[in-house]
């Protein structure tokens, strides 16, 4: 219990997709003074921003929630407007949303050495301090949009699908540009309503069955019980982190990789029967896991179209009234959705800036690491969600541990009475040899894709199973993190750090 003359510490979460929300909803119950600053116009993140045709999740949607709240779920994999809805749920019901401020964008978290706090900096000015701030910015949020010539001369519609316009094109000619997870979502729907779409593809990627549908009363029925749905999600959970386990999947010549594999071609095969030059054309030359599998029931088909046509080939530029690939071929189009992914690069919109004025970017030289993907040394009270190697698991439940973790941080911080916690050179450095040494050997190393950072080392991806993860969140604690106490903020006497922690002083 916290004594009378210690104040509430206060927390900035920045963003209210899933992870800010995970985090929030922590932090409010753990009892601190919380304020989620979001960019956007309501709750969401991802969900909020991609309203594309069709937008749905890749996980089931059993997974895609939170273990605290079950939700009645209408489809085995839901979509963009449901997920919006079950995230402002689960902010309502936990007391998070009066804490949030909408339209918000944070430009800079900046370390007050003397004041041990941090500045929130919003248009260039101090918007308001925080003992604590948690980054919730996620990884494919910022849109990368490609400079090709012509761009500003196209007379049509263009725009990004994380940013999509309410045009009408019923009976249009569109051109998709990109060929990964949201462009094979966007095609089939297109397709519908469009006269023709012409897809640009630039590579392939390796596609397996989604096997999504709406789920029967019988099991809305089933699963609306909370305990019924918490089994379900820990059975699959446990499946999941069977497959996952020691990277087994994405390790080329394993049983596991070899399986994974003949699940996709067989995909290709039965779905593209009897259109060899498509089996081709889709068909990667990669390794399986080299690049982000997409995971559609839907794509195949749609290139079966006689409106859709696919292009094999990268775009090379844009005219007033087309589109010209790299083969100099030009193709009339009256609109052209971007979906050309995003910038990855951990806070990408965000500058934070920790001990000595150095900012994380120039701290990282473009090769991102931190323990656990929250914590990073010389950056005091600074936790990030989803942050470097945590890409690939069971995002949601990974959320949930990263902010259990989190908040356990701040709580020793404070029951210690430190003014600032971080974690330890050392410790740190040695988890991220032990992630690269469990990378080494994996299909990621092997193939162009952005889970590398500028060394080529492996920087976005998680190499095993959720259960490991949560494990090293339990064991990477106390003795990893490293308090000081100073003047400042107001604080209680505190007991020394290297007497809390004596075998690691000096680290």
């Amino acid at each position: 219990m916290r004594p009378k003359n210690k104040r509430t510490p206060s927390v900035v979460v920045i963003g209210s997709g899933f992870s800010g929300i995970a985090a929030a909803v922590r932090l409010k119950k753990a009892g601190y003074d919380i304020t989620v600053l979001e960019s956007a116009g309501g709750i969401g993140g991802t969900w909020w921003h991609n309203v594309y045709p069709s937008a749905e999740v890749d996980t089931p949607s059993v997974l895609y929630s939170y273990s605290y709240m079950p939700w009645n779920w209408s489809r085995t994999h839901v979509r963009q407007d449901e997920l919006r809805q079950y995230i402002a749920a689960v902010a309502d019901r936990f007391g998070v949303t009066p804490h949030i401020r909408f339209g918000v964008r944070v430009e800079r978290v900046v370390w007050d050495e003397n004041r041990q706090n941090h500045r929130i900096i919003v248009d260039g000015q101090d918007l308001l301090r925080a003992d604590y701030v948690v980054s919730a910015v996620g990884l494919l949020s910022d849109p990368l949009l490609p400079d090709w010539p012509g761009l500003d001369e196209f007379r049509g519609p263009i725009f990004h699908t994380a940013k999509w316009e309410n045009h009408d094109l019923a009976g249009k000619r569109i051109a998709v540009t990109g060929s990964g997870s949201t462009a094979t979502q966007v095609v089939p729907a297109l397709a519908e309503i469009a006269a023709e779409v012409v897809m640009y593809q630039r590579e392939p990627g390796w596609v397996v069955p989604k096997v999504d549908r709406e789920f029967t009363e019988e099991e809305r029925a089933a699963l609306d019980h909370p305990n019924a749905q918490r089994l379900v999600r820990l059975l699959m959970l446990l499946q999941r982190d069977k497959s996952l386990r020691g990277g087994k999947v994405w390790r080329a010549g394993t049983p596991e990789q070899v399986g994974a594999e003949a699940v996709a071609r067989a995909h290709i095969a039965t779905s593209l029967a009897g259109r060899p030059d498509l089996i081709e054309a889709v068909t990667p030359t990669f390794r399986y896991g080299g690049k982000r599998i997409i995971i559609s029931d839907t794509y195949y088909p749609a290139l079966l179209r006689d409106n859709v046509t696919l292009v094999p080939r990268a775009v090379a530029r844009l005219t007033p009234t087309g589109v010209v690939d790299i083969d100099g071929v030009e193709r009339p189009v009256d609109a052209v959705v971007l979906s050309t992914g995003f910038n990855v690069k951990f806070l990408s919109t965000l500058d934070v800036v920790g001990r000595c004025g150095i900012e994380l970017h120039d701290a990282w030289g473009g090769d991102p690491t931190a323990l656990l993907g929250i914590m990073v040394p010389g950056f005091p009270n600074f936790f990030m969600m989803y942050g470097p190697n945590t890409n690939g698991g069971a995002i949601v439940s990974n959320a949930e541990i990263q902010a259990d973790y989190l908040v356990a941080a701040i709580k020793h911080a404070e029951r210690r009475g430190a003014s600032s916690i971080e974690v330890r050179r050392a410790p740190a450095a040695l988890f991220d040899s032990f992630v690269q040494q469990r990378m080494r050997g994996t299909a990621f190393e092997y193939q162009n894709n952005y889970y590398k950072g500028s060394s080529g080392r492996i920087t976005t991806q998680w190499p095993d199973g959720l259960l490991l993860y949560g494990l090293l969140a339990k064991l990477l604690r106390a003795p990893v993190w490293k308090l000081e106490f100073r003047a400042g903020r107001s604080q209680l006497p505190g007991v020394p750090d290297d007497a809390v922690q004596p075998s690691m002083k000096g680290v």
